[in-house]
């Protein structure tokens, strides 16, 4: 949350948060994070891990049989040779010369023979076959126990976090942000299941064959084993480091993406003012600053990965080289081994060491898992400190409803240093209705918030009927409350639901009776699904006045013994306020009441008015007694009747109530609408804190949309990476070498093989020494065609994501307004989409063509080694290649399939996670808690399920491909035996082809797991170019359309009709006809939603009319340029949008057309009345406003507006409700800076209070989107119509 406190103590406070988080993230032990597990989980586990360590053993053992093999084919190979001597004969097992003699080798060592070589390798053909079967079971079992155990825990621990934070007083949410608890429960709780699934069960698998493999190297030769363990660590230290290196690399890479991410975020949140203010350039060269420094990351992760990939493949050779030089002594000069005894050790070795390399990402998936349970496991072991859950406390058998507050102090968690009730007492008698009056920050809202218990006094108590609130039961004393707040959170469902959520069970006349008495059914009629019409997010469907309402309803369907009432007409029109005003006086009577005053109008009927003033009561007494009193009541009286309106309290409560809300911690919870521009009527007023819900609904539509996306040609995304051909090139050279890799193994360690069957020492040492030097060249030329692959795809890859990014960048800020208020496109939607749909355009260039040549080369070279030394064999073995790649791709798929499921069933659950954690104080206040939590275990009910039935689909799948390639063992060397046999093939040849295809499957499986990458890139870079091709309906480009010198700023709206594109059923404006001349001032009023704010979005272009012009100049505004026609106009809204950076660079953004003096900012800040208060600043104009300007008071972020405005020198001037948001001090200031600004410019204004349009030139009165009347203040008064009637009830203009 953002803090007051200035950003230097916030670095801080973050650098010794991560220092703590770093020691705290250590924290969790491995084991706890199995702490929802049942027995029968256990059990599962314990099963599901024998079958591991059992799976794991079964290569290691089939070393053993391999190593026989070996021997036999090596025995019958000197037999042969041995007997192709005329005068040699084979006698009972022995080789004799034909006088009788026992023949000898140089050694002085007899040869057997006869050698059955069919018979043997029959017999080793079904050994392979047994391991086979044994594989494909408890492969099977050790992934379905494991991956159905994980889904059972955590199942579990979604539900009980969830059900943990709903508990959690309200405090605690604002020390958390909403959106990381959302984080959290989706992507951490995620990380926790993939630490205790089947990762666990690879990493005993792997451990096991670890262990396994050193035992069969020992129990060959230990001597060798040692020589080759010598060598190991440097394999280890490299991976480490590289891990390292890697790991820090991607955190920075990643955190300049999270900065570009952020400037995109803003951008896109804040997008009518850019357009507003031309900077759409502006912004994407800031955006691409930040994608600068990513790309530099990328590159030199890539670098080091190349170099540390070459590293490692350099000393695996030179320790073949070793190996087979050193074993090859013990085999020939000492005879310790037997050939096949060295392969079995250097293999066992081989295979230990790989397997311990691959264990290694499981300890990272389960340090991930470990961090992850930190936070979680945190939050479910707090006790909250108000338990809403709990069943203790009282409940009282009658209610009066006095409440008391006795010596109360109090200050908000989030802010210990901010003191908001001092020693706060006061009575509160039943049946009264209680205004409380006051000064921003005073402390009027906290008191209703202590009395719903939100938050517990410091010191102090709050009694009802004499009964400390704390001894009472929770849930009961809510039940007895009935609240409506100014900005009231309604629930993404009908409107009939909605008001149901104030009490269960009640029936729709009761409904149809709230909604009468709180002025609601008439509207809710006219609506084309009456009372099941849905709202929208947080109500984004109906305006300000409609919400207010359906809240009304909502608390008096409670019936409540208490009603509170925190600015509960704020957000109404005249007519709209006198009815609910009138219903809420109705409603009041017998109730105990509380009211925060937000009109003084509003409280003339209180039996009681209490002043606040720094979180004390001051005064007490009724309307006459405190004007008499003169103290702070009188205060307002007269600061209001000699502002410029008798009401201008309203501004003066909505001053602080905001800066307090942004300012303070409670931010976190609820945030207000970004953009008022169109007033209630744009889905852009919907609540920010829905984006991630919004882009969780959008997610279903886009899947759905994505179904019908064409992927794109390779081709032109390949041209998107043109620039870099020289480097994918160069690139490829490199992987292509990398990929005959495998092949020249195959060749050199058959050839190894076969000099075991040289009988002449000299020529077999010879031979060794020569393929030993060989190995060791292929080890250094590696290590530089690794390099050269990493760094040279890392280039173009890197360098291909920054340009698709920013070009996708630009598209979205070309495009038109309307095409932001559709919820798919909604500002979170389009950053996710920057950044996913980017970097797996990847996933089709870049390192991907590198590992494709690599693959493609291995099998191609493998092939043809294959072919040329016996096509016979090849055959056979390729009848299992298919088997072998094809089980690589169904598991990508079957995975792929399984993990869309699971995202869509997941986004249920978020949808109603976000929306609880965004209305927590609503949920609280209508303790609703348990209704939330049961609707999120049943939506968590789809995913386990089908986590389940993916538990058997992939343990199927996985345990075939294990078993695949020992059937393919058995089956080759079978035939090969027969070869050997019949048809004199030698036996290094059948080890050569053995060898060549099995790697180049292996290759082949490979390529197939980057299959889904591949369509996922093509998907992605469809999706970038559908938004690069799409054409905006406005264009924004500085060529189309005319400009002109002397642009006077006459505007003219002729028959204008206009609907916003996402909800065409509503027609905004009807034939709106109204003009203003050059220097003119023109005031629209009118009730909310009738189309004010309209037509200034129409001026701005940033819609067009559906039907008839705006003309400017005289020229239609469709055929205007739209840069040149925006430079022209100024605007200050509402709720002005601040960028977070500082004050001057805000005010230069008014024009981006040029760079901004610092006397030019100064000179504008004086006219906006802005320059004192800066000064005051320890920064001045270096002062950083925070995200949303949330540093500054409302007042302050105005003026600030005005400034940037006013920079702009332009001849338009759109003040959309500029002062409404002001006490009356600050109006007057703001007032007096625009009445300067509006000087010799034609301006437009939206009135929100009709005494400060009072000398406009034309006074436009506007109804259901036309003008009904427009004349003059005095005309108007005289003409007594509309314009009179809404003068004379005397209450501002929503």
């Amino acid at each position: 949350m953002k803090k007051s406190n200035k950003i230097k103590t916030d670095k801080r406070v973050t650098e010794n948060g991560e220092k703590k988080a770093k020691e705290k993230a250590l924290s969790v032990g491995y084991f706890q994070l199995f702490r929802f597990a049942t027995c029968k989980d256990t059990l599962m586990m314990l099963v599901g891990s024998l079958c591991a360590v059992i799976h794991g053993a079964a290569t290691p053992l089939m070393l053993l049989v391999y190593s026989r093999m070996t021997n036999t084919f090596v025995a019958y190979e000197i037999e042969v040779q041995t007997l192709q001597n005329e005068n040699t004969t084979c006698s009972n097992n022995t080789i004799y010369w034909k006088n009788g003699s026992t023949y000898e080798t140089a050694g002085n060592h007899s040869v057997f023979c006869g050698v059955d070589i069919e018979a043997q390798m029959t017999m080793f053909a079904y050994y392979y076959v047994g391991i086979g079967i044994g594989v494909l079971f408890v492969s099977y079992f050790q992934i379905v126990f494991w991956m159905s155990a994980g889904a059972r825990q955590t199942y579990q621990m979604r539900k009980t976090y969830f059900k943990k934070i709903m508990q959690m007083e309200i405090g605690w949410f604002d020390c958390n942000s909403v959106g990381e608890l959302n984080t959290r429960m989706s992507d951490d709780i995620s990380k926790i299941n993939n630490a205790i699934a089947e990762q666990v069960s690879f990493f005993i698998e792997r451990m096991s064959t670890f262990v396994f493999g050193f035992l069969v190297g020992f129990i060959g030769g230990w001597k060798l084993t040692l020589v080759v363990i010598a060598v190991s660590p440097l394999i280890g230290i490299a991976a480490g480091l590289m891990a390292m290196a890697v790991a820090r690399l991607t955190g920075r890479e990643l955190a300049s993406y999270a900065k570009a991410g952020a400037v995109a975020d803003e951008v896109l949140l804040s997008m009518r003012t850019v357009a507003a203010f031309g900077g759409e350039e502006k912004e994407a060269e800031r955006y691409d600053r930040n994608l600068e420094e990513a790309q530099i990351w990328g590159v030199k992760k890539g670098t080091i990965i190349g170099v540390f990939q070459g590293y490692l493949w350099c000393i695996i050779f030179f320790c073949f080289a070793l190996a087979f030089w050193y074993g090859s002594k013990l085999v020939i000069d000492t005879k310790e081994l037997s050939p096949g005894t060295l392969i079995q050790v250097f293999f066992g070795i081989l295979m230990a060491a790989i397997n311990l390399g691959e264990a290694s990402p499981c300890l990272e998936i389960f340090a991930f898992g470990r961090a992850a349970a930190k936070n979680i496991f945190d939050t479910i072991d707090r006790e909250p400190e108000i338990d809403c859950f709990s069943e203790d406390g009282h409940k009282l058998e009658r209610v009066k409803g006095d409440i008391e507050f006795h010596n109360v102090t109090f200050h908000y968690p989030s802010r210990p240093e901010v003191k908001i009730l001092n020693d706060l007492s006061m009575q509160i008698k039943a049946g009264e209705t209680t205004a409380f009056v006051g000064p921003s920050g005073s402390g009027k809202s906290t008191t209703i918030q202590l009395i719903q218990r939100f938050y517990d006094p410091k010191e102090g108590m709050v009694t009802l009927d004499g009964h400390d609130i704390r001894t009472l039961n929770l849930q009961w004393l809510r039940s007895l409350i009935g609240i409506v707040e100014q900005e009231p959170a309604l629930f993404a469902t009908s409107i009939a639901d909605n008001i149901q959520f104030g009490r269960p069970g009640v029936t729709m006349e009761d409904i149809i009776q709230a909604a009468k008495e709180a002025n609601a059914y008439n509207f809710i009629m006219e609506l084309p699904q009456k009372f099941d019409t849905l709202v929208g997010e947080g109500g984004g469907q109906l305006s300000g006045g409609q919400k207010q309402r359906i809240a009304i309803a909502r608390a008096l369907i409670r019936n409540p013994r208490i009603l509170l009432l925190d600015m509960a007409t704020s957000a109404l029109d005249n007519e709209s306020e006198a009815v609910v005003q009138k219903a809420l006086d109705k409603v009041c009577t017998g109730r105990t009441t509380i009211s925060i005053a937000h009109r003084l109008s509003t409280i003339k009927n209180a039996d009681v008015i209490i002043g606040f003033e720094r979180g004390q009561a001051v005064e007490k007494g009724t309307q006459r007694e405190l004007i008499e009193r003169q103290g702070v009541y009188f205060t307002l009286v007269t600061l209001q009747n000699q502002g410029p309106s008798n009401t201008a309290k309203d501004a003066l409560e909505d001053d602080f109530k905001a800066s307090r809300r942004t300012s303070s911690g409670r931010g976190s919870v609820r945030l207000r609408s970004q953009s008022k521009l169109s007033n209630g009527t744009s889905s852009d007023s919907i609540m920010r804190i829905y984006d991630k819900q919004l882009s969780t609904e959008k997610q279903t539509r886009e899947d759905d949309a994505e179904e019908h996306v064409e992927p794109a040609p390779v081709s032109r995304i390949l041209k998107y990476n043109q620039p870099e051909w020289p480097y994918m090139l160069l690139g490829s050279l490199g992987a292509a070498f990398n990929g005959s890799l495998n092949p020249v193994y195959a060749v050199l360690f058959s050839q190894i093989l076969g000099t075991f069957g040289i009988s002449d020492l000299n020529e077999q040492r010879k031979q060794i020494n020569g393929i030993c030097i060989l190995f060791c060249i292929v080890a250094v030329i590696t290590f530089f065609a690794q390099f050269l692959q990493g760094y040279a795809f890392a280039k173009s890859g890197e360098r291909l994501t920054r340009r698709l990014r920013k070009k996708g960048f630009q598209a979205m800020l070309r495009q038109e307004i309307g095409w932001f208020d559709d919820p798919i496109n909604s500002p979170g939607a389009l950053t996710t989409r920057l950044a996913t749909d980017a970097s797996m355009v990847q996933g089709a260039t870049g390192t991907q063509i590198g590992m494709i040549v690599n693959s493609l080369t291995s099998i191609g070279a493998s092939f043809i080694i294959a072919f040329y030394f016996s096509w016979k064999l090849t055959f056979v073995i390729l009848c299992f290649l298919p088997l072998i790649g094809l089980c690589g791709v169904f598991q990508a798929k079957m995975l792929l399939g399984f993990a869309n499921d699971d995202k869509k069933a997941m986004e249920a659950a978020g949808r109603v996670s976000s929306e609880s954690l965004a209305n927590i104080r609503t949920i609280a206040g209508l303790a609703k808690e348990g209704s939330f939590v049961e609707s999120y275990q049943q939506k968590l009910v789809l995913p386990y399920k089908s986590e389940r039935k993916r538990a058997n689909i992939y343990g199927l799948c996985f345990s075939f491909s294990q078993c695949v390639i020992f059937m393919a063992y058995a089956a080759s060397f079978r035939y090969g035996g027969h070869l050997v046999s019949s048809e004199g093939l030698q036996y290094m040849m059948v080890f050569r082809v053995i060898t060549a295809v099995v790697t180049s499957g292996r290759a082949l499986g490979k390529t197939s797991s980057f299959t889904p990458d591949y369509a996922k890139a093509k998907i992605a870079a469809a999706r970038l170019f559908r938004l690069l091709d799409r054409i905006p309906r406005i264009s924004i480009s500085h060529a189309d359309g005319e400009k002109w010198d002397d642009f006077r700023g006459e505007i003219e709206f002729l028959n204008c009709n206009f609907t916003y594109p996402t909800r065409p059923e509503a027609r905004v404006l009807n034939g709106l006809v109204v003009s203003v001349k050059p220097g003119q001032t023109l005031a629209f009023v009118g009730s909310s939603g009738c189309g004010k704010s309209t037509s200034v979005q129409l001026l701005e272009r940033f819609y067009d009319p559906t039907e008839g012009e705006v003309l400017i100049d005289g020229r239609p505004s469709r055929e205007v340029n739209v840069p040149f026609l925006r430079s022209q106009i100024g605007i200050v809204s509402q709720e002005p949008v601040l960028f977070d950076c500082s004050i001057a660079e805000n005010i230069q953004y008014g024009d981006n057309t040029r760079s901004v003096s610092m006397d030019a900012v100064v000179e504008a800040a004086k006219k906006a009345h802005l320059h004192d208060f800066v000064m005051t600043l320890p920064e001045k104009y270096e002062t950083q406003v925070g995200a949303q300007g949330s540093q500054l008071s409302r007042g302050q972020k105005q003026r600030i507006a005005i400034a940037r405005a006013i920079v702009r020198n332009p001849k338009i001037l759109l003040l959309d409700e500029a002062t409404s948001a002001l006490d009356t001090e600050s109006e007057q200031i703001v007032q007096s800076a625009l009445d300067e600004a509006r000087k010799g410019r034609t301006c437009i204004t939206i009135a929100h209070r009709l005494s400060t349009i009072q000398n406009a030139d034309i006074i436009a009165v506007m109804s259901n989107g036309s003008v009904i009347e427009q004349d003059t203040h005095g005309n108007l008064m005289a003409k007594r119509g509309a314009y009179y009637e809404l003068v004379k009830t005397g209450a501002p203009i929503s």
